[in-house]
């Protein structure tokens, strides 16, 4: 029997928790007098759900081309994968209001390249370190710096801290930036005017109010500040304002269990290439920074998810469909490619079958208005199929359901639940278990079903992944 690496570290990893505590404790219940903020490893595992709190920016977390993307989700979807529940992103505005979703039990852990210093040691209990950076000096070059010599550009900018004194400089709000000034302040004797940010004026806008000259210096990790660089050649980060500091995850201090287990995940993903991989993807990559920040469908800049918006949009005439699920569904068919071809000859955007296409009315398959419009068609009178269901959200599982494998192998589930004392029209944890069980001869040989054997794990993924897609869509993209 073969015994995947997550098993042993599972394995492992329970056995640390509970050779380092008195006894094991009993899971909370749900009728338990607990509060969220006393969530810890156990609560993950019974709600089934990772809560991650973090912060829109061209590094942590973005959409780009319809896909959810950034350093911080990266690792946080491989963690969640780890420990087989799923994943949710809560964006807060700022540093302020992620420590507020924390200490308020909202999320469980804090991924936003958070500084470990002594204070916030206090508030907080920190990961095992993620990287190492330093914080340096974010300013602009002369207008004329590409005509200047590199020692007359070095004359017009700060080389050192101690040149910032008498100056103004600009940093968020609760930031390790504003601690490391005042140490410059308190280590030269002089003052500088530190300027400080609310709200969702992070890092990277004050990068981009340097770039536009409307202010003159703020302060970044030198990471952000290089991969920001690559993007604006007239940003000079290169002055230091600090050594070495570590970059890590940040939990509640009652969270002691999840904290142990993401430590030890931590330490046996740097010992893999991949690890190292998914930094060097966002941190490292100027080329793929600049095309992924100059694009129509990085959503930070535009808030579009692909070039079909508006086409989609156009078709759905109704309020059955949200324009941003349709859009994820597209992505989870084709990734947005109008010429896709599946093994089943099945073509464009949304992936309608040659004899469904007839039916349809699609003349051209790979020509994305008639694709999407056939396509909603169909799953619109899918939708009608189902018009038995009550909940609108159940409802439309079971129409994706039957878009990707066929409404019959759906008829069969439903009589599988039924049969086990289950609701056959709920999909979650009913009708998708048992059709997951088609998969196998004892249920799909079963003389009660009709239509055989389907590949079950295929549908139930297919609508899971595009409803998880949906809600990043809706975090960045407004209605």
């Amino acid at each position: 029997m073969r015994i995947s690496f997550k098993s042993i570290a599972l394995f492992i990893v329970f056995a640390l928790i509970i050779l380092s505590c008195d006894g094991i404790q009993k899971p909370k219940s749900k009728s338990d007098d607990y509060s969220n903020s006393e969530r810890d490893l156990d609560d993950v595992f019974e709600e089934g759900v990772l809560r991650v709190i973090t912060i829109y920016s061209s590094t942590n977390y973005f959409l780009y081309k319809g896909q959810p993307m950034g350093y911080e989700f990266d690792l946080a979807r491989r963690l969640a994968e780890f420990l087989n529940v799923k994943l949710e992103i809560i964006v807060a505005q700022d540093i302020s209001e992620m420590l507020e979703f924390l200490k308020n039990g909202e999320g469980d852990v804090i991924a936003a390249g958070l500084t470990i210093t002594n204070e916030r040691k206090a508030e907080v209990r920190f990961t095992n370190y993620l990287y190492l950076t330093n914080q340096v000096l974010v300013q602009r070059k002369p207008e004329n710096w590409r005509q200047m010599m590199q020692h007359e550009i070095d004359a017009r900018l700060i080389k050192d801290p101690i040149d910032l004194i008498g100056d103004t400089v600009f940093v968020p709000k609760n930031s390790s930036f504003y601690k490391r000034l005042k140490n410059i302040e308190e280590e030269t004797g002089g003052n500088i005017h530190i300027q400080v940010v609310d709200g969702d004026q992070g890092t990277e806008k004050l990068i981009s109010m340097v770039v536009d000259g409307e202010i003159k210096y703020t302060v970044a990790d030198k990471n952000v500040a290089d991969i920001n660089a690559s993007y604006y050649p007239i940003l000079d980060v290169n002055t230091s304002l600090s050594s070495s500091q570590r970059i890590a995850w940040a939990l509640r201090k009652s969270s002691q269990h999840l904290g142990d287990t993401i430590n030890f995940w931590i330490e046996k993903m740097k010992k893999y290439n991949e690890y190292y991989a998914i930094y060097d993807k966002y941190f490292k990559s100027p080329r793929s920074f600049r095309t992924r920040i100059g694009s129509d469908f990085y959503s930070e800049k535009t808030g579009k998810i692909s070039p079909y918006d508006e086409i989609i949009k156009r078709h759905i005439d109704d309020s059955v469909f949200d324009w941003r699920l349709i859009s994820s569904l597209i992505y989870q068919e084709s990734n947005f490619d109008p010429e896709a071809v599946s093994w089943a000859n099945a073509g464009g955007l949304m992936q309608v079958l040659p004899s469904t296409a007839e039916e349809m009315g699609i003349a051209d398959l790979n020509n994305p208005e008639d694709n999407i419009r056939g396509g909603l068609k169909y799953l619109k009178l899918l939708w009608k199929q189902w018009d038995s269901i009550e909940d609108s959200v159940q409802r439309l599982k079971f129409t994706f359901a039957s878009y990707n494998c066929g409404i019959h192998h759906l008829y069969d589930a439903q009589f599988l639940a039924k049969k086990e004392g289950k609701n056959p029209n709920v999909w979650d944890d009913s009708v998708e278990l048992e059709l997951i069980n088609l998969t196998y001869p004892e249920f799909y040989r079963s003389s009660d079903v009709k239509y055989g054997y389907v590949r079950g794990k295929e549908p139930v993924n297919y609508v899971s992944e595009i409803f998880e897609r949906f809600e990043h869509y809706k975090t960045f993209i407004p209605l």
